[in-house]
C-alpha cells in the first residue's frame, strides 16, 4: 500500500515536471504564425503562334481570350477602309481566323475585342503611322523581297541625329541612312532627301516604307547606286516623333490655326537647315547632281514646294500620291496663285533636273490633282515619268514607288 502509494506520487511529479518543461515550446508553437498557402507552381503559358503563314499563302490569326464575347480582325488585305472578319471560338477559349490566300506583300492588322482595337500580343513585329499602331507580317515573294532583311547581305547603318533648325528656332531629330562600308571609307556620296506623308514623322520611312531594307537590298543586288537617305520630320512645329518627344499638352490642344503660322517653314526648314547639316557632317557631294528629293502625300507636296521654290537644287525629283491640290476658294488669289506656279514650273524647267517621276494610285483620292499636275506639265512641255499603279493612297504603293525609284537616282 504504501509503495503504491510511492509510486503514484511519483508519477503525479514526472507528469508535472513534463509538462512544466512542454508548455513554454507549446507556447511558442501557437504563437506562431500560420504558415503562408503553398505558391502555385509556375507554368509557361502555351505557345500561341499569330500569325501563321502557311504553304498556300494562306494566314492564320490566333488570341487567347475566354472573357471576350466578339474579336474580328482587320487587315490590310481587305477592301475597303475598316473592314473586319469576325473570328470564330473554340471551348479553350482560343479564336482563330485563316484569311487568304494573299499575294506577297508587307500587311499591316489590327484586331478587335469586344470593340476595342489593339495589337496581336502573340506578335512582336509591330509598326507605328503617327499615333497609329498596328502588328505586321511580310508574305515572302518576288513582289515582297526587297522588304525582307537578310543575313547574307551588307546592312547600311540608320543613325538618328540631331540639329539645330535656325529657321524653326529648336533642335530636331533627323533619321539618316548611310550604307554599307560608309563608316571605314573615304569616298564621298550623294543624297536623297525622302519626306513622309501626313500623320507621320521621321520615323515613318524606315518603320512602314522599309525604306533601310529596301536600300540594302537595291544596292546589295547593284540595282542602286551607294547613297545616303535622309528622312527628316515634316512637322514644322515637333522636334521629332512624339512617341520620344511627346508635345506640350497646350501644343496638342491647339488648332489648325496653329498649324497654319507654319506654313512653308519646313520647306525652308530643309533647304536652310537640313541640306546644310548632311553636308558638313557626311561625306557628300555639294552639287543638284548629286541630290535627290521625293516624298509621298504631304511630303509630294512639300516636294513640289522645295523645287519649284528652289530651281537647280536637285536633279532627281519624286512626287508620289500628290498632285496639284485646290483647297481654298477659287478667286483672284486662287489664280494668282495658279499663275505663279506655273512661272515656277518654266524656271524648274529650264534648270537642267534629270528626272520628275510621279506616281499614283487609280483608286487614290489625290488622283485628280495628279491628272491637273501632269496637264500643267504637259502645257509647259515639261518632260517627266508616270508611274501609275493599282490601289490607293498607301503604303504598299509607295514602298513599290520608292523601289522603283532609287533604281533612277546618279546614274
Amino acid at each position: 500500500m504504501n509503495l503504491n502509494k510511492s509510486n503514484f506520487i511519483k508519477t503525479i511529479l514526472s507528469l508535472a515536471l513534463c509538462f512544466t518543461f512542454f508548455l513554454p515550446v507549446m507556447s511558442q508553437e501557437a504563437a506562431r504564425p500560420a504558415a503562408p498557402p503553398a505558391r502555385p507552381v509556375f507554368r509557361m503559358p502555351s505557345i500561341i503562334i499569330s500569325p501563321e503563314l502557311l504553304p498556300d499563302n494562306k494566314v492564320t490569326f490566333r488570341i487567347m481570350a475566354p472573357q471576350a464575347t466578339n474579336i474580328a480582325v482587320s487587315g490590310e488585305w481587305m477592301p475597303g477602309f475598316g473592314t473586319s472578319e469576325p473570328m470564330a471560338k473554340n471551348d479553350t477559349g482560343l479564336w482563330t481566323i485563316t484569311v487568304g490566300p494573299l499575294k506577297p506583300e508587307l500587311y499591316g492588322y489590327t484586331f478587335s475585342i469586344n470593340g476595342i482595337r489593339m495589337i496581336d500580343p502573340n506578335n512582336v513585329q509591330v509598326r507605328r503611322d503617327g499615333t497609329r499602331y498596328e502588328s505586321f507580317f511580310v508574305v515572302p515573294g518576288p513582289e515582297s523581297d526587297l522588304y525582307l532583311h537578310k543575313a547574307d547581305v551588307a546592312h547600311g547603318t540608320l543613325a538618328k541625329r540631331w540639329y539645330k533648325s535656325e529657321v524653326l528656332g529648336i533642335n530636331r531629330r533627323v533619321y539618316v541612312y548611310t550604307p554599307a562600308g560608309y563608316e571605314n571609307g573615304t569616298q564621298k556620296y550623294p543624297v536623297f532627301y525622302l519626306l513622309h506623308g501626313a500623320g507621320g514623322d521621321e520615323d515613318a520611312w524606315s518603320t512602314m516604307g522599309r525604306a533601310v531594307q529596301i536600300m540594302d537590298n537595291l544596292i546589295a543586288q547593284g540595282k542602286a547606286q551607294p547613297m545616303i537617305v535622309v528622312m527628316t520630320n515634316g512637322n514644322a512645329r515637333e522636334a521629332g516623333a512624339q512617341n520620344d518627344v511627346p508635345q506640350p499638352l497646350a501644343q496638342r490642344q491647339a488648332g489648325m490655326s496653329d498649324y497654319m503660322r507654319y506654313a512653308g517653314k519646313f520647306e525652308e526648314n530643309l533647304v536652310k537647315d537640313v541640306v546644310p547639316f548632311i553636308e558638313k557632317n557626311y561625306r557628300t557631294y555639294a552639287d543638284k547632281d548629286h541630290r535627290a528629293i521625293a516624298g509621298l502625300s504631304m511630303g509630294g507636296m512639300h516636294t513640289q514646294t522645295i523645287t519649284n521654290d528652289n530651281p537647280g537644287m536637285f536633279s532627281y525629283i519624286g512626287v508620289y500620291s500628290m498632285g496639284i491640290m485646290n483647297f481654298g476658294p477659287q478667286n483672284a488669289d486662287a489664280a494668282k496663285i495658279e499663275q505663279e506656279r506655273e512661272a515656277k514650273i518654266e524656271t524648274l524647267k529650264n534648270s537642267g533636273y534629270k528626272l520628275y517621276w510621279i506616281g499614283c494610285g487609280v483608286d487614290d483620292f489625290v488622283y485628280e490633282g495628279v491628272i491637273k499636275l501632269r496637264e500643267t506639265l504637259d502645257k509647259h512641255n515639261f518632260k517627266y515619268t508616270y508611274r501609275e499603279s493599282t490601289g490607293g493612297h498607301t503604303w504598299a504603293n509607295w514602298r513599290i514607288y520608292l523601289s522603283e525609284f532609287a533604281p533612277l537616282l546618279f546614274k
